[in-house]
């Protein structure tokens, strides 16, 4: 039995560094046929985090969004073309069965979609292969398309052999899934990413799920991610599909919800089967420009830390190194308060 190791588990070791500033550091990651991410994150297709205010802000700050489809295709359509309408660089989901060709069929000739993601919770399945098979061979090279989720090496090698462009890692780490409650299948995302990251194909890989901050994501860049997929970071914040709500006490807060909760089942579909999420509340966090400016800012600060001027370089230099549950603690602001 192997041991999996999470973002916790590891931390970066400092290394020589000649870098003057963080001005320094070039961040940008290139996706494929698209073009270049001048900051390597993208936002989930879940209906509470990416509609077209959030796809059209992330373009802006040189970040992806990933329109969610939980509703009709026309209404995925008249999103993506607000998108498209702004000029903006996007990506639109979709599913491996039912409507999913005449949707993504829709999404591309309709509203000129430049990326599909085929969105499912375990994609290294048959229905995925069909999907990515289908699409591969209507659209070809003009449309770039992203899979997932998978957690394995041989599921990242098949997906890219399937037809990926890229590849979201990861199963069960998000911050509102209960896949590996529900099902006790699941890998740390960090071991997944490292795992996949030794992969010979040409397939993106992007981190998906238990990022919480940019030290998780300055982890999962040099264990080998080109890029991190986020939820509950950019949650609660003014570009996000959903209303304002408001407490007793006056705070004001959003609902953030996983995809595969009951909640998201009935409002989508008016019944549920298997649930493997939840849905919560997180208090609203304003806008989401100043969220990615940091982000910015600390990816940057952490491959200063390792002496690397981009990502290519942060990928040879990086050092991980195990820490304890008590370096843990340590890791995290510890101060006592009286």
């Amino acid at each position: 039995m192997r041991e999996a190791l999470s973002f916790d588990d590891v931390l970066l070791e400092p290394r020589f560094s000649s870098i003057a500033s963080r001005s320094e550091v070039d961040i940008s990651v290139s996706f494929g046929n698209v073009g270049y991410l001048d900051l390597p994150v993208i936002s989930a297709p879940m209906d509470t985090v990416t509609g077209p205010e959030m796809a059209i802000e992330l373009y802006r700050y040189g970040a992806l969004g990933i329109l969610h489809r939980y509703n009709s295709i026309a209404e995925q359509v008249e999103m993506a073309v607000e998108v498209s309408n702004e000029g903006a660089i996007y990506g639109a989901a979709i599913g491996a069965t039912g409507d999913f060709f005449e949707r993504a069929t829709a999404l591309v000739r309709t509203a000129g979609a430049p990326i599909l993601c085929v969105d499912v919770a375990h994609g290294h399945h048959a229905n995925v292969r069909y999907a990515l098979e289908t699409l591969k061979n209507t659209f070809g090279d003009k449309v770039h398309i992203m899979a997932g989720n998978v957690a394995t090496l041989k599921g990242f090698n098949d997906l890219a052999d399937w037809g990926a462009d890229s590849i979201r890692v990861g199963i069960g780490g998000g911050s509102i899934c209960s896949t590996r409650i529900q099902t006790g299948h699941g890998i740390p995302t960090l071991q997944s990413v490292m795992d996949c990251a030794k992969s010979d194909r040409d397939a993106l890989l992007i981190a998906d799920g238990g990022l919480r901050n940019s030290g998780d994501i300055v982890k999962a860049l040099a264990a080998g991610a080109d890029s991190v997929m986020l939820g509950s970071v950019l949650a609660g914040t003014e570009e996000t599909p959903g209303d304002l709500l408001q407490r007793d006490d006056g705070h004001s807060y959003k609902v953030y919800r996983g995809m595969a909760s009951k909640e998201a089942q009935l409002d989508w579909k008016g019944s549920y089967r298997s649930f493997e999420g939840v849905s919560s509340t997180v208090d609203f966090r304003g806008p989401v420009g100043p969220i990615l400016d940091d982000l910015g800012t600390g990816i940057r600060s952490g491959l200063s830390y390792s002496g690397a001027t981009n990502l290519v370089e942060l990928n040879w230099k990086a050092r991980f190194i195990r820490q304890t549950s008590a370096g843990a603690i340590e890791s995290s602001t510890h101060i006592r308060r009286s």
